[in-house]
């Protein structure tokens, strides 16, 4: 049942998905039909919450996962505050394992919804999260839900994404699909599906242009299960929590095998900060710096395309689980000056006001 349709929800579970497809109108440029897909809009507030109930969901179903089993899985954020919903629903524990640079509301949010979190080294990166993920299933009996690597993360999207995408341009074309990758799991079940239902569509997959792992060509080092064994040798460090980990993915490497894409761009942090913000300030969409990176792509893409090209761009998160990082550095706490002036331009409800409490901007 869609969430147009629905009044009611038997669970907090079947609100997941249907996500709407939005019309950028103030800052996309003119000659074309900019459309993004706000998956915000999920309960907890990203796409990962497709992800976490897809592979809960797949367990149950294989009856891999038992009743009261603890799940663990490493995360960067996203994945583990969609499991945790999930986890809580469902009445399963969690645990998570995340690297310590990964922004506080993410740990915040877990722990609020009941799951445990357990930080692993920065020096360390998303492989060393994910090597303690696995010692602790294999030491307490987890339920290890691998979402790197794990199908119904692909399924997931090929069941609800791929097809939201289908029914809201039906009988309308649709030019390029951009997108980040991640754990592949969005590229993989919506780019296989657009491959054979809209061959037209131009795929485009954005990465950082500091960690160019998938634009640089060069082969992931992987263990004999083909499982990464280490960090990619192009990948080095970005604010693009979860957008791109230090490793190229089982799911995002199907995708390329697959040639499920026909474009790799590169995206600067500059610019990912900046689309982020103008978002916000100018079409009132808050989302976060992987979103403003994806949307820095499809602007790319729109420089290139022709008249009249309809193009949708994915929009992972949302803005609030990024207030700690660099992308909020610059918004003040304390009232500015010109707010200061704005209070005193009429008589009451007057607070004190001092050089330290009324500083400029608060930079990192």
């Amino acid at each position: 049942m869609s969430r147009a349709a629905a009044r009611r929800f038997a669970s907090i579970l079947e609100t997941v998905g249907n996500t709407p497809v939005v019309r950028v109108n103030n800052v996309a440029p003119k000659h074309v039909n900019m459309f993004v897909k706000v998956e915000a809009f999920n309960p907890l507030g990203s796409v990962k919450d497709r992800l976490a109930l897809g592979v809960i969901e797949d367990a149950e179903r294989r009856g891999t996962l038992k009743p009261g089993q603890t799940v663990v899985e490493a995360t960067s954020g996203n994945t583990g505050i969609g499991l945790a919903m999930v986890c809580a629903q469902k009445g399963y524990p969690l645990v998570v394992t995340m690297t310590e640079t990964f922004s506080v509301e993410r740990r915040k949010l877990m722990r609020f919804l009941g799951a445990r979190v357990v930080l692993t080294p920065a020096a360390e990166r998303a492989n060393g999260m994910v090597k303690k993920a696995q010692e602790l299933a294999a030491k307490h009996g987890w339920f290890q839900s691998k979402q790197f690597d794990n199908e119904a993360n692909a399924d997931m999207h090929t069941r609800t994404t791929a097809q939201e995408i289908l029914r809201d341009f039906q009988g309308e074309k649709l030019d390029y699909w951009v997108t980040g990758f991640g754990t592949g799991g969005t590229l993989k079940g919506v780019g296989r599906v657009l491959r054979k239902e809209r061959p037209e569509t131009k795929i485009v997959v954005c990465e950082p242009s500091v960690a160019p792992m998938v634009g640089s060509g060069s082969a992931q080092p992987r263990h004999p299960d083909g499982l990464p064994s280490g960090s990619h040798p192009a990948w080095t460090p970005h604010p693009h929590q979860g957008w791109s980990p230090d490793f190229i993915s089982s799911l995002t490497q199907h995708a390329i095998d697959d040639k499920l894409f026909d474009q790799v761009i590169g995206i600067d942090n500059a610019d990912a900060m900046k689309w982020s913000r103008e978002l916000a300030r100018r079409e009132g969409i808050f989302v976060g710096i992987s979103s403003g990176a994806t949307f820095a792509g499809a602007v790319k893409v729109a420089a290139q395309a022709p008249q009249g090209s309809n193009i949708l761009c994915m929009l992972p998160d949302t803005g609030e689980r990024y207030l700690s990082t660099p992308l909020f550095g610059e918004i003040s706490v304390d009232m500015t000056p010109e707010e200061i002036d704005i209070a005193k331009s009429t008589p009451s409800a007057q607070i004190a006001t001092t050089p330290s409490s009324s500083s400029l901007l608060h930079h990192p």
